[in-house]
């Protein structure tokens, strides 16, 4: 292999295990290994050979097939339950064809006789870690197939984003901060730029910033050692490695502590960081998308998020316009759920009334299109048989009231209406959870009253759900 290939190796620096009970073979091959660009591991013994890959992780294996007393076939068995993608080159002084056949059936990559021929072993290697890396891509693409969503609506808000994510697709680089309220499809639309990029055969990583406390998001993005901290018990890769090639979304952004935002703003300006604990830079080739649904301008004049930064994520805007605001989009986005949510029942798709049509279209939607899809399946698995009708949507929606004053953009005391206490006081709550995320601590304490109250009022409006509960302490 030429100079430029190894090269190549040594700025991504892929680990070679090597497992064999000869000191000077793991020596020859070791120094061999260096000189190519690999970071070469040894271990003379199954129990140290499924330790490094526990805590370490590696990229490639070569494994003998004798260890002394130790089978290691049965070894190759245990590492392949460890990591089913890493490809393992089995070796033996007296092999067989039967042992290369057993070999190959149980996982391993190829069989070679010892001493090994280094440049042969080289082309095997490349080989190896080209075909895992192959699998690896096939498995992220039939994941991402299956969970594939379309976007569904033509109103000219929607296609202008969309538009505006086509062109930012063309850069592979350049960092894009998608603004929109919750429940817009901020994390659908991060998915559409990554497909229409010459990243979407990479990976696409997803990571939630307002659901990982703030000690453990460090490591969560940027991995760490073994030793690293009181729970880090082995070896783990951060997200940006794992991206490596791909698209990182950051979803919530806004979330992030002033500290991290720091170390954010080094790794978006060199490409590189380190894991926590560790002490050897990592390149890597990842494009940042970030999303929030919080006024960043503001946060920055007020001092809690880094005005650097900001500048840095806000070189392609976007914005996602509310559901209220393009409500041409409400009947197809609701015949698409419905359609969805009867096949996913193995039922004949139900039929929309008129009238239940208009409501949703004259509705407001505080919680966007997350909102219109939780109403869809459960009018669909509770209420419709054949037909949704008016009486079967949420009551707010017959009432013709907006549950969030400050969403929908109205008054919560229109001249001439009387609304009845029970609907501003459902509004307040709302509101009081839309200002604080759906934090019900702080929204308990801002509308003075106790949590316990709360509580027992939202059963009362059959407001909140379990994934607000969970979500609360992060």
């Amino acid at each position: 292999m030429g100079n430029g290939d190894s090269m190549t190796r040594a700025q991504n620096a892929q680990t070679l295990l090597i497992v064999d009970d000869e000191r000077s073979l793991r020596f020859s091959i070791g120094e061999w290994a260096r000189d190519e660009g690999y970071s070469p591991l040894e271990a003379a013994a199954g129990r140290e050979a499924l330790e490094a890959i526990r805590e370490q992780g590696v990229d490639a294996v070569l494994l003998d097939l004798k260890l002394g007393d130790e089978d290691g076939l049965k070894l190759l068995k245990q590492i392949r339950e460890l990591d089913p993608t890493v490809p393992v080159v089995m070796l033996t002084g007296h092999g067989t064809v039967e042992h290369a056949v057993r070999a190959i059936k149980m996982g391993a990559y190829d069989f070679m006789l010892k001493p090994p021929d280094l440049d042969h072993l080289g082309v095997v290697l490349e080989r190896g870690l080209e075909h895992a890396r192959l699998k690896r891509e096939v498995d992220h693409l039939r994941a991402t197939t299956r969970s594939a969503q379309p976007i569904v609506g033509d109103s000219e808000t929607l296609q202008k984003a969309l538009t505006r994510l086509e062109r930012a697709a063309k850069s592979g680089t350049s960092t894009v901060l998608i603004r929109g309220e919750t429940g817009s499809g901020k994390e659908l639309m991060a998915r559409y730029l990554h497909d229409k990029s010459a990243r979407s055969s990479g990976p696409f990583i997803e990571l939630n910033c307002s659901a990982i406390p703030e000690t453990l998001l460090e490591s969560e993005l940027y991995g760490h050692e073994r030793g690293a901290f009181t729970d880090a018990k082995r070896f783990k890769k951060g997200l940006f490695e794992l991206a490596d090639g791909g698209t990182l979304f950051l979803d919530e952004i806004g979330e992030m502590a002033p500290q991290l935002q720091a170390k954010l703003l080094r790794v978006l300006e060199t490409r590189t960081f380190r894991r926590v604990g560790g002490a050897v830079d990592i390149t890597v080739d990842v494009r940042v998308v970030a999303a929030t649904h919080r006024d960043l301008p503001r946060m920055v004049s007020e001092g809690k998020f880094r005005e650097d930064l900001y500048f840095r994520l806000n070189v392609v805007p976007v914005e996602i316009p509310a559901l209220r605001e393009r409500p041409s989009d409400v009947v197809k986005l609701a015949e698409h759920f419905v359609a969805r949510f009867c096949r996913e029942l193995g039922r004949a798709t139900v039929r929309i009334d008129p009238r239940a049509l208009a409501l949703m279209k004259s509705y407001a939607w505080p919680g966007n299109v997350r909102e219109l899809k939780n109403v869809i399946e459960r009018v669909v698995l509770l209420e419709a048989e054949e037909e949704i009708l008016p009486e079967h949507l949420p009551v707010e929606m017959t009432r013709g009231a907006a549950p969030s004053a400050a969403a929908a953009g109205s008054q919560p005391f229109p001249t001439g209406v009387v609304r009845p206490l029970t609907d501003i006081e459902k509004m307040a709550i709302e509101h009081a959870l839309t200002v604080c995320d759906g934090n019900k601590t702080k929204a308990a304490g801002l509308l003075q009253i106790s949590r316990q109250t709360l509580r027992t009022k939202l059963k009362e409006y059959a407001l909140g759900d379990d994934a607000e509960e969970a979500g609360e302490g992060a």
